[in-house]
C-alpha cells in the first residue's frame, strides 16, 4: 500500500495535475456544456441520434488508425534516442495509418447511405453527415499520430495546451452549431471535432518538424508492424465493438420503446462517462506502467489489493454521493424533461463500481500482452452485454433493463477475471512459506 501511496504522491499526482486532470476536467466541462445545449435545444430524441453517431465515429476512427495509438506511444518512448528504430516506428505508423485511413474514408463516403440506414432509425436521412465525417477523417488520423509522437517524447506541456485550446474551440463551435442548426448542427459538431483540434495540433507538429525527415517509405518495417500488431488488435477489439454494441442496444430501445427512452439511456451513459474519466486517468497512469514492471504473482497481488484499499473506498463514497444528488445532477446537466433518468442511476452506478473492480485487474492483459485472454474476455463481455440488454429491456418493458444489463454483464465479466487470476490473487503467498 505504501508504494502505491508514495507513487501517487510523487508521480501520479504530478502527472495528473500537469496533464490528465487539466485535460480531463476540460473535457468534462466541455461535455457538460454540450449536453446541456442538446437537452435545451434538441431534447432526448436528438440525444439518442447523437449517441448513435458518436459511437459510430468512435469506432471508425479507431479502425482508421489501426488502433496504433498506445503502441506508438510505447515504442516512440522506447526508441526516442535510437534514430534508426525511431524512423522505422514513425514511418510504419504513418504510412500504414495513412493507407488504412484513406480506405476507411472512401468506404464511409461511398457507402454513406447504407451507414445512415444502419445507425439512424427510419425516416432520418443524414447521409451528408457521414460524408463530412469521411472527408475530415484523415485529419483525425494526423492528429492522433501527432499526439502519439508528442506523448512518446513526453511533451506534456504542449499536450495540455493543445487539449485545452482544442476542447474550448470544439465546444464553442458545437454550441454555436447546436444553437443555429439544432440537431443538424449537433451532428456536424460530432464529426468535425477532431479536425478542429488538429488545427491546434499543427503547432506541436511545427515544434517537432525535425522528425519529418525520419518519415520515409523505405523505412516501413514489417517486423515492427508485427511487433505493434498485438497492441493494435487489442485496442481495436474493444474500441470498435463496444461502440457498435451500444448502437445496437440504443437502436433496439428506439424500435421497441421509443426515441425518448433511448435518449434517457444516452443521458445516463454520458453522466457515467463524465465521472469515470477521473478514475480511468488514474488507472491508466499508475496501473498499466506498474503492472509492466511486475514479474511475480506476489507483487501483482499486493498492487491489486493496495489499489482496492486506497482507491475503491473513495470511489464507493463518491458513487454514493452521486446517487444521493441524482435529481440535482439530472436537472443541472440536462433539463426537467430528463427526470426519468433518475430511475436509472442505481443500476448504472453499481455496474460502474464492478466495472472499475474488474478492469483494474484486467489491465494485466495489456501489461503482459496476454492477447488471447484479452480478446476472449472482451468478446464474452460484448456478447453478454448485448444479450442481457435485450433480455432485460423486454423483461422490464423499459430502458431500465439496459442499466440492469450493464450491472449483470460486469458482474459476470468480473467473475471471469477472478477465475483467470484466482491463483495469483488468492493463492498462497510464497514469501511467507
Amino acid at each position: 500500500m505504501k508504494k502505491l501511496i508514495d507513487y501517487i504522491n510523487s508521480k501520479v499526482l504530478v502527472k495528473v495535475t500537469s496533464l490528465q486532470t487539466t485535460s480531463v476536467l476540460t473535457r468534462i466541462i466541455a461535455g457538460l456544456l454540450t449536453s446541456k445545449a442538446i437537452a435545451v435545444f434538441i431534447g432526448p430524441v436528438g440525444l439518442a441520434l447523437i449517441g448513435n453517431l458518436q459511437n459510430f465515429v468512435s469506432s471508425f476512427q479507431t479502425i482508421s488508425i489501426f488502433g496504433f495509438y498506445n503502441g506508438t506511444v510505447k515504442y516512440i518512448s522506447e526508441f526516442k534516442d535510437n534514430v534508426a528504430e525511431l524512423s522505422k516506428t514513425i514511418s510504419t505508423v504513418f504510412y500504414v495509418g495513412f493507407v488504412s485511413t484513406i480506405v476507411v474514408s472512401l468506404f464511409c463516403y461511398f457507402n454513406a447511405g447504407l451507414i445512415n440506414d444502419l445507425i439512424f432509425p427510419v425516416y432520418n436521412d443524414y447521409t451528408y453527415i457521414i460524408q463530412v465525417f469521411a472527408i475530415v477523417l484523415p485529419f483525425y488520423a494526423l492528429n492522433m499520430l501527432s499526439f502519439s509522437i508528442m506523448n512518446g517524447f513526453s511533451k506534456y506541456k504542449i499536450l495540455i495546451i493543445i487539449n485545452i485550446i482544442g476542447q474550448i474551440l470544439s465546444v464553442s463551435i458545437a454550441l454555436l452549431l447546436i444553437y443555429q442548426k439544432k440537431i443538424d448542427g449537433a451532428l456536424v459538431s460530432v464529426v468535425i471535432a477532431e479536425a478542429i483540434i488538429f488545427l491546434i495540433t499543427l503547432v506541436g507538429i511545427i515544434n517537432r518538424r525535425s522528425l519529418v525527415s525520419l518519415i520515409q517509405v523505405n523505412h516501413v518495417s514489417l517486423n515492427f508492424l508485427k511487433k505493434i500488431s498485438s497492441y493494435s488488435l487489442m485496442a481495436l477489439f474493444s474500441a470498435v465493438f463496444l461502440p457498435l454494441i451500444a448502437i445496437a442496444i440504443r437502436s433496439y430501445i428506439i424500435d421497441n420503446i421509443g426515441y425518448k427512452d433511448a435518449g434517457f439511456w444516452e443521458a445516463m451513459t454520458r453522466i457515467s462517462k463524465y465521472y469515470l474519466m477521473l478514475v480511468s486517468s488514474l488507472i491508466t497512469l499508475y496501473i498499466l506502467p506498474r503492472f509492466s514492471e511486475i514479474d511475480d504473482d506476489n507483487e501483482f497481488k499486493k498492487e491489486i489489493f493496495s489499489f482496492y484499499k486506497t482507491v475503491i473506498p473513495t470511489l464507493a463514497i463518491g458513487l454514493f454521493i452521486i446517487y444521493l444528488l441524482r435529481q440535482f445532477i439530472v436537472v443541472s446537466v440536462f433539463t426537467v424533461e430528463f427526470e426519468p433518468v433518475e430511475d436509472l442511476f442505481l443500476w448504472q452506478l453499481l455496474g460502474d463500481f464492478v466495472k472499475i473492480l474488474s478492469i483494474v485487474i484486467a489491465y494485466q492483459f495489456l501489461a503482459k500482452k496476454m492477447f488471447w485472454h484479452y480478446i476472449l474476455t472482451e468478446a464474452f463481455l460484448i456478447v453478454t452485454l448485448y444479450i442481457t440488454s435485450i433480455y432485460f429491456i423486454d423483461l422490464f418493458d423499459g430502458v431500465k433493463g439496459a442499466v440492469v444489463a450493464h450491472f449483470v454483464s460486469y458482474v459476470m465479466y468480473y467473475g471471469i477475471i477472478l477465475l483467470i487470476f484466482g491463483s495469483s490473487l488468492f493463492g498462497v503467498d510464497t514469501e511467507k512459506k
